[in-house]
């Protein structure tokens, strides 16, 4: 049971109205109760002026030997209030008069607790507290709760008397009573009514985190394209739906670009295995074959093998940089060397074509980079300009320092890239002349270049665009960060 949230929530949530209501029935119990003896104590010192201005009144008009306790009665008399109780003790303790004197009056005290009161020791604690204070208030013990006294010294004929005035606390202690049989009362009811109403709200609150856990466990390979119910876009729930239907986005699409991949590789490996299979079926097929027969066979095998060599190769290569297991080895070198000797390696593929190819690099262009990859990526983009160029057409190769980075610029004066081509030219697999991509005298792309070069300008915190394409060719640009660059090279 404790494993269900809601119920883990509403018995924190009982759990800390239980402690409140509880810390609040004790502080208003105990405020209560002194504001309570406060007033109590206020209310005896009242009365006890009260008394003595009505006994010295009274000792004005008494004269005889028992003029103080006949003044004493009237005072009493004046001052009779149920739960409260006067006695006048003499200077040796004895008790001179006392409410119990007055039988019509209401007593306070059973005949029993009246004489406890009066014929022992009772009184004595309050008498000598008496001596250390003008004014003591003190709790005795009792029947019904006890009394509260109140000692008062007084001064009557040259002697001193003492006052004490017991209020009985049963009252005080039934209003106490009643308000712990409240709190007892109320509560556990209250406690019992924000539980079940905290569960229900706890069960609506959460009812939005069940759809979703429903609906995720539904979520498969198969219904990726599902998301996640969001009730409430601006509350903590809506933004967890809003986040986790962000991740099948991403997934999503992840496993797009990956079918997509997989299939698109697939095809582009089905063409070199067919055309080998081929090949060999014809080879084999006729053991009478001339010699020349076989040699063009092999020559078809081995150019087929190559190009299959070649998108093996990059397909691990993406593979491995999908997956951040392609370690960069860099070290120092001149990058206008590297474009230089780049440009010359393809120098055959544009004379066969007739093409004119120029290289303007800056000199003293230092370098901490991996060159093995910069060189391929070179070469990807001067393939692929050589590749799209017409006969007689050109070529241009430039590098330059501009600001702290390296603007590596080829342009060609192609056909151009359709617009609504443009923003794909970097997916995997992609071409846009696929016709013309598998010509056999153009080397049959595999549309892998691009993305290769597109991920080596990145491995080097750099970045690869297309700045031009329209139908006077198009340019590409690698942008390469060269801090720290001129430090890290010898100077030549």
């Amino acid at each position: 049971m404790l494993e269900s949230v809601r119920i883990r929530l509403t018995l924190w949530y009982a759990g800390v109205l239980a402690l409140v209501l509880v810390v609040l029935a004790f502080a208003t119990y105990f405020i209560l109760r002194e504001s309570t003896v406060k007033r109590a104590d206020s209310y005896l010192a009242e009365l006890a002026d009260g008394f003595l201005t009505t006994l010295h009144a009274e000792m004005k008009d008494e004269s005889g030997p028992d003029e103080l306790k006949r003044g004493a009665l009237q005072a009493i008399t004046e001052h009779r209030f149920r739960d409260y109780f006067y006695a006048v003790l003499d200077p040796t303790g004895a008790v001179v008069v006392s409410s119990r004197d007055l039988p019509s009056v209401t007593p306070t005290a059973s005949p029993e607790e009246s004489s406890r009161i009066l014929d022992s020791d009772f009184l004595s604690k309050l008498v000598q507290s008496s001596s250390r204070s003008d004014h003591v208030f003190q709790n005795l013990k009792g029947e019904r709760g006890g009394y509260r006294g109140y000692v008062r010294p007084f001064t009557e004929n040259g002697q001193t008397y003492t006052l004490v005035i017991l209020q009985s606390l049963h009252p005080q202690k039934e209003m106490y009573e009643e308000l712990a049989q409240t709190f007892s009362l109320v509560i556990p009811i209250a406690v019992l009514l924000a539980s079940v109403g905290g569960y229900f709200l706890a069960r609506k609150s959460l009812a939005p985190v069940v759809a979703m856990s429903t609906q995720a466990g539904h979520i498969g390979a198969a219904t990726l394209h599902e998301r996640l119910p969001v009730q409430n876009e601006k509350d903590e729930l809506g933004h967890l739906a809003r986040s986790f239907n962000q991740l099948l986005d991403r997934l999503d699409q992840s496993f797009e670009r990956q079918r997509r991949f997989m299939a698109d590789a697939s095809h582009e490996l089905r063409t070199p295995v067919a055309i080998l299979r081929g090949e060999a079926e014809v080879a084999l097929s006729r053991p009478d074959r001339a010699p020349e027969e076989y040699r063009e066979s092999l020559a078809v095998l081995r150019a087929e093998s190559q190009r299959l060599t070649h998108i093996v190769e990059d397909l691990f290569t993406l593979a491995r940089a999908d997956a951040g297991q392609y370690p960069l080895s860099p070290h120092d070198f001149y990058l206008d060397e590297l474009v230089a000797d780049c440009t010359h390696t393809t120098r055959t593929l544009a004379l066969a074509k007739r093409i004119t190819l120029n290289c303007d690099a800056a000199q003293e262009l230092p370098m901490h980079a991996d060159e093995a990859l910069l060189r391929r990526m070179i070469l990807n983009l001067l393939d692929n300009a050589i590749k799209y160029t017409p006969e007689g057409g050109s070529v241009s190769v430039t590098c330059r320092l501009e600001g702290g980075e390296y603007a590596l610029s080829i342009a060609d004066t192609g056909p151009g890239i359709p617009a609504e081509l443009q923003p794909r030219i970097f997916e995997r697999f992609f071409r846009a002349d696929k016709a013309r991509s598998r010509a056999e005298n153009d080397g049959g792309g595999a549309g892998l270049g691009l993305s290769i070069a597109r991920w080596i300008a990145e491995a080097h915190h750099g970045r690869l665009e297309l700045v031009r394409s329209d139908a006077t060719g198009s340019t590409f640009a690698a942008y390469l960060p060269a801090k720290s660059a001129v430090s890290t090279v010898a100077v030549r």
